[in-house]
């Protein structure tokens, strides 16, 4: 006997190709009438490099190579001045291949040490500006080389992550190679000295803009020397001498902006710096704990200074840098974009102000000090909404980065604040971010598409999400070359698939068959959006007709493959879950024997059971349980060794989660549906375990412990280990104390088996088959089970009821007490032969307990309308049980319950007859 394990979350039709759209080039010219053939060699020159112009580099070299007019084209300067490496793995052989078209470069992203090393050999002199990230593993050697091949720089940002291997020798080898260099940002830095920055003073004049971020240690009486910054940032640098940085970098002649974010500066450092410093304009202090928790510390006396704080109103400071303020408020950022008589003093001030705060409140969110609250709902959220609107796209990215992290409480278990995600939403947010997923920008497409997901965790906005066409958008992403927009459109179906209302909507958008590829696609090295994928097509094939649009796309092989090859953790258990969800419609689809017959499928299961992580454990036996349903799968289980290693997680599990201990106990139960295997169970040393499992408080548990027990008992040997271990009192508790109606009704079976008659015989020889004897007071044991049955069918009679139907036929008088009786998920359970002609047989047992109880099992499962009564009326009939309950209910000497009980079970089997021969 087994029964379906709850199908839990974490949390398709015609496909459609989404190309993604650019903002800053109109679709007429591009898309012609879809009824016309297109000659894509006859276009306007313009038009192909337009095209060219949205696509990353690889794409674009590739669609170079399709024709001899298209290789020239794709050789056009304009198309090369920027480089984004970022998108896919760039190494030094890929950078010789682009060298040739490098030229001209003038502009540069990239990421990572790997990538850092190829911009060497693009042989690019001429370039203007470099910015990467995820920049921990970059050497003083790397950084080095880089800036003696590149005399012209001007530009130079690494971060916001750490450069942890970037000493003051390469900053100084930047001052000695870059004499133009005018931007200089730097995250993480252990110690920049005052040789370095006396360094840069001398030898990069034109260095207006400098950034020492989130640096242990920074001279400060050095940065006092460079007479030609403009805007100095330190925010999160530590060990600064705040004393002496008052009275020393007011004399900075230039000094327009100062960022001092989430540092330590106190009150009077602020005041003299606003007051001494004749030039400065902006002194930016966003979450400086020292600072706010001055409440006398006032802004109003320092005439033409603005300060940003977290105290005071940032939008109306910004506004106070214009001569008309009058409009302006929470829109001020998109004011000043919009203004047409430009002041490029003003704009300079605003560009630099959008790139701290997005740095500053991304790492806030980042660190998500308590106590925000009300400035994210009222300030944060509203300037990382405006500064995604800003035509510098890494602020845009970094803003949506912001968005995706500040809504975040526990990323382990995908916790966010509804508030803050509901905020974002009723100020636009959704609408932003969902442009900006369609821009054809990969860094943007990326960033947003991390935003959406994170905050689709709210039900509302998740809504929000779908109603604004987010599920196609995310199901275009999805198919993209890039792994990263990939990864995170993954993500996005992954938490809008987490209840049924999105699933449908997915499937449509043909966002099946993109999860499915996308495992194919990034089968090797890629956890993310492999984890991403699966756990999106766990959570879909928890529907019916969803579990068939995975299977028809080739999701039950890649999910396999996923289960037997990859050696990630997470990615092992999405897909461990997502086999476990495909196997839960075996009454609907053949999705449970496809997953069976797939090569390897239950070996792989089988194998993860002994994962060190708990969570594979958990899906894995999970799957297996479901599985455990198919007949062919039950006997393949345990030829794959499942028999064995289900024991062993149960004996391992004691104080494991109850989710993975219900698991174990629902797969040793759906195995022991065969005789065979119950045996192996018993010889393996299950039982114990489940007898432990059975004294659990979790009611999931200790429920699948007794079905799991109730198996087993109907075994002579099973039934003498379950007394010898100590598991009548056990039973005998659940069957008078679980909160649980199944729990008791399968406990009281488990004990009625046991002491039905046929171990007496077998417990008089004083040995179990292993020969092993232990004194146990079978008799002692029988009473107290007889005891507790007895009383476990009380509970479901009501005296008066049975006094009616007892003294009438009526068939209003046995609906009543088939109404009382009713235990609504027994009508699930599925016996097989043997189990019923046990029931049957046990209506002539010379104790009227266990003819009563028997005679009451039998009306659980074939009362009308339970999934598996028609199949047991039909047992039934071909064991000629119906003379024997026609004897049951006449006979003088049995309790009325049995005599009733087999009264409605006669009328059942005649309902049953008239239904199968209509």
């Amino acid at each position: 006997m087994n029964r379906r394990v709850r199908q839990k979350v974490a949390k398709k039709s015609k496909e459609r190709v989404e190309l993604p759209s650019n903002p800053e080039i109109g679709d007429a010219g591009l898309c012609p009438d879809s009824n016309e053939d297109v000659d894509w060699t006859s276009l306007p020159d313009d038009t192909v490099i337009q095209l060219f112009s949205c696509l990353n580099y690889r794409d674009r070299a590739s669609l170079s190579s399709t024709c001899k007019t298209w290789r020239v084209l794709g050789l056009s300067s304009c198309l090369w001045i920027s480089l984004d490496l970022r998108a896919h793995k760039c190494d030094p052989g890929m950078a010789v291949s682009l060298a040739s078209r490098c030229v001209n470069l003038q502009k540069i992203r990239f990421r990572g040490a790997e990538s850092a090393d190829a911009i060497i050999h693009l042989q690019a002199r001429n370039l203007r500006e470099i910015s990467g990230d995820y920049c921990r593993k970059i050497t003083d050697a790397t950084l080095s080389m880089i800036v003696a091949r590149h005399e012209a720089l001007e530009t130079l940002q690494l971060g916001p992550d750490f450069c942890e291997k970037v000493s003051s020798d390469a900053i100084k080898a930047i001052a000695f190679c870059c004499p133009k260099l005018k931007k200089l940002r730097l995250s993480g830095l252990r110690d920049v000295s005052a040789d370095v920055i006396n360094a840069l003073a001398k030898h990069c004049p034109n260095l207006i803009d400098i950034g020492f971020l989130d640096c242990l240690k920074v001279d400060e009486v050095a940065l006092g020397n460079v007479v030609s910054v403009y805007f100095l940032s330190v925010a999160g640098t530590s060990n600064m001498k705040w004393g002496m940085v008052s009275h020393l970098w007011h004399k900075l002649p230039k000094l327009i902006g100062l960022d001092v974010s989430r540092t330590d500066i106190d009150p009077s450092a602020v005041s003299r710096l606003l007051s001494l410093s004749p030039s400065l304009k902006v002194l930016c202090a966003m979450n400086c704990p020292v600072l706010e928790e001055d409440n006398t510390f006032s802004v109003n006396k320092y005439k033409g200074k603005l300060l940003l704080a977290l105290f005071n109103d940032i939008f109306k400071g910004l506004a106070s840098l214009f001569a008309d303020t009058t409009k302006m408020g929470k829109n001020v950022l998109l004011e000043w974009r919009n203004l047409k008589t430009k002041n490029k003093n003003v704009d300079e001030i605003m560009n630099w102000l959008e790139w701290i705060l997005s740095h500053t409140l991304l790492r806030t969110a980042e660190s998500n000090p308590q106590g925000l609250d009300v400035f994210w709902l009222k300030l944060g959220a509203p300037i990382l909404l405006s500064l995604m609107q800003s035509s510098q796209e890494e602020v845009q990215e970094r803003a949506a980065t912001g968005l995706a992290t500040f809504v975040v409480i526990d990323d382990e278990n995908a916790s966010i604040d509804c508030g803050r995600a509901e905020a974002v939403m009723r100020d636009g947010g959704i609408r932003l971010l969902l442009n900006l997923a369609k821009s054809w920008r990969e860094g943007l497409q990326s960033e947003a598409a991390k935003a959406i997901a994170n905050l689709s965790v709210n039900a509302n906005v998740a809504k929000a999400v779908a109603e604004e066409g987010g599920i196609e958008i995310l199901a275009g992403l999805a198919r993209s070359m890039n792994r990263l927009v990939a990864e995170e459109a993954a993500g996005g179906l992954w938490n809008l698939s987490v209840g049924e209302e999105h699933k449908g909507a997915i499937a449509e958008a043909g966002g099946v068959k993109a999860l499915v590829d996308l495992i194919f696609k990034w089968s090797s090295g890629s956890d993310g959006v492999l984890e991403r994928a699966a756990g999106a097509l766990a959570n879909l094939a928890a529907d019916d007709k969803c579990s068939m649009e995975v299977a028809l796309a080739g999701g039950v092989h890649a999910l396999v493959m996923l289960a037997r090859n990859c050696k990630f953790e997470g990615v092992q258990e999405q897909a461990a879950r997502a086999l476990a969800n495909l196997a839960a419609h075996g009454d609907s689809n053949s999705n449970n024997a496809a997953v069976g017959q797939e090569a390897g499928a239950l070996e792989a299961l089988v194998q993860l059971t002994r994962s060190l992580h708990e969570g594979v454990r958990q899906e894995a036996a999970g799957a297996l349980w479901n599985l455990s349903f198919d007949d062919r799968n039950r006997e393949a289980i345990a030829a794959a060794g499942g028999v064995e290693a289900l024991v062993a997680l149960a004996q391992s599990c004691a104080n494991a989660s109850p989710g993975l201990q219900e698991r174990a106990a629902g797969a040793l139960w759906g195995l022991s549906v065969s005789e065979a295997n119950s045996i192996a169970i018993g010889q393996e040393g299950g039982v114990a375990p489940l007898i432990a499992l059975a004294r659990s408080e979790a009611e999931d548990v200790h429920e699948t412990a007794a079905g799991a027990l109730w198996n087993l008992a109907f075994n002579l040997g099973n039934a003498l280990r379950i007394v010898e271990e100590g598991g009548v009192p056990a039973l005998v508790d659940l069957c008078s104390s679980s909160v649980s109606k199944m729990a008791r009704f399968m406990a009281a079976l488990a004990l009625a088996y046991m002491f039905d008659g046929r171990m007496d015989e077998f417990a008089l020889i004083g040995t179990s088959t292993e020969n092993i004897s232990k004194s146990v007071n079978f008799d002692g044991a029988r009473r107290m089970a007889l005891k507790h049955i007895e009383a476990f069918v009380l509970t479901f009679t009501d005296p008066q009821a049975f006094a009616t139907a007892a003294a009438s036929s009526a068939p209003a008088a046995l609906a009543q007490v088939t109404e009382r009786a009713r235990i609504q998920e027994a009508g699930h359970l599925r016996c097989s032969g043997a189990e019923i002609g046990r029931f049957v047989a046990m209506l002539r047992n010379p104790s009227s307990i266990l003819k009563a109880c028997a005679a009451f099992a039998l009306l659980q499962f074939t009362i009308p309308g339970g999934r598996h009564a028609l199949h047991h009326a039909s047992l039934m009939q071909s064991a000629g049980a119906a003379r024997v309950l026609r004897a049951a209910a006449a006979a003088a000497t049995a309790p009325l319950e049995a005599k009733i009980f087999a009264r409605i079970v006669l009328r059942n089997l005649e309902f049953h007859h008239i239904e199968s021969s209509i």
